[in-house]
């Protein structure tokens, strides 16, 4: 069972030192992995756009804010961490040149020696699409799915050759390769009809956001993912178990001399002892990482939450068993030797 934290690259604590400051919290507590976001720019007006994780269809905070570059500030985590997993949660694939991010990538991985995840989604933002002069809207589906596939090449194989409709490069060197055997594994972001067929067909996980309008994803849900996941794996002639699940969600221990919250408690959120009762549902599914949110824009909080879910959680959920899903090698590669 692994856990993990996203960082907070967007908004008033996307600053180095809070990020840095998490992200070694989290090196120190020996979770298992951090991740950041992606946006590249944001426009004044989204009219046209809808967030598709919050019931306002609008992305928290406006558009008026710091967004740190996630790539960048990997690399930056690469040097002052020693341990925790780096991922994306999630990169834009159609953002940026296939084989630019893939070398990017391979490098961070390098400088980490081996803790990359390349966490991938489709985008939402037509206006960023335009800003970016990316392959079009309509088109990122099929984009994404061949850029994953290119870059898959370009990490494992020497020279490169790849024949794609929306890219083509031809007996290329691009080193050096990644320090995980086999290349860094990609977790499939999302939970369309679309994301599960790419997870299943593509992904060395599923990586849904538990919240999605009106509420968490919650484990019915979640299994019946699963099982389209498994189908699609099987048509595409994978072992169905070979994609690990993952969630990404938000998360709070209740402090002991809080009181609970009037209304109905959130999944995750509660007592030590509620949270953990949470963390088993999905557990029986078959997750086997979980990266979690923050719920205030409080640094102090954040890291005092960070500190309470490795005391008081973590311990509960040494002995929790999968429902027959042994954890994914292809979703947690080791470094070369």
């Amino acid at each position: 069972m692994e856990f993990g934290f996203a960082l907070p690259g967007r908004g008033p604590l996307a600053k180095p030192d809070i990020v840095l400051g998490m992200a070694t919290q989290a090196d120190t507590l020996r979770y298992d992995s951090v991740f950041v976001t992606d946006h590249v720019v944001l426009p004044a007006s989204m009219a046209r756009s809808v967030y598709p994780y919050s019931t306002t269809g609008q992305l928290a905070g406006g558009a008026a804010q710091d967004y740190l570059e996630p790539l960048a500030t990997l690399g930056y985590l690469a040097h002052a961490t020693k341990r925790v997993r780096l991922g994306t949660s999630v990169l834009v694939v159609p953002y940026r040149n296939p084989l630019v991010a893939a070398k990017t990538l391979a490098t961070i991985d390098q400088l980490s020696g081996g803790r990359v995840i390349l966490g991938a989604g489709v985008g939402w933002l037509r206006e960023e699409f335009e800003a970016l002069a990316t392959p079009a809207f309509e088109n990122r589906g099929a984009v994404t799915d061949e850029y994953l596939k290119l870059m898959r090449a370009t990490w494992t194989a020497d020279p490169v050759t790849f024949e794609g409709k929306h890219y083509r490069v031809r007996n290329v060197h691009a080193l050096p390769k990644p320090a995980q055997r086999g290349g860094i594994p990609i977790w499939i972001g999302g939970h369309t009809d679309a994301a599960l067929k790419r997870a299943g067909t593509l992904g060395d996980a599923w990586h849904p956001i538990g919240l999605r309008p009106p509420a968490m994803l919650r484990p019915d849900e979640y299994a019946q993912k699963v099982k389209q996941i498994h189908a699609w794996a099987q048509r595409a002639g994978r072992d169905p178990k070979s994609v690990a699940l993952t969630l990404r969600a938000p998360m709070e221990v209740r402090s002991k001399r809080a009181k609970a919250a009037a209304g109905d408690r959130p999944l995750l959120q509660g007592t030590g002892a509620e949270v953990a009762a949470d963390l088993k549902q999905y557990v029986a599914l078959g997750v086997t990482h979980f990266v979690f949110d923050p719920t205030v824009p409080d640094i102090k909080a954040v890291l005092a939450n960070m500190e309470r879910f490795a005391h008081d959680v973590r311990p509960a959920l040494k002995n929790a068993t999968l429902a027959g899903h042994p954890r994914s090698k292809a979703a947690s590669r080791s470094p070369r030797q």
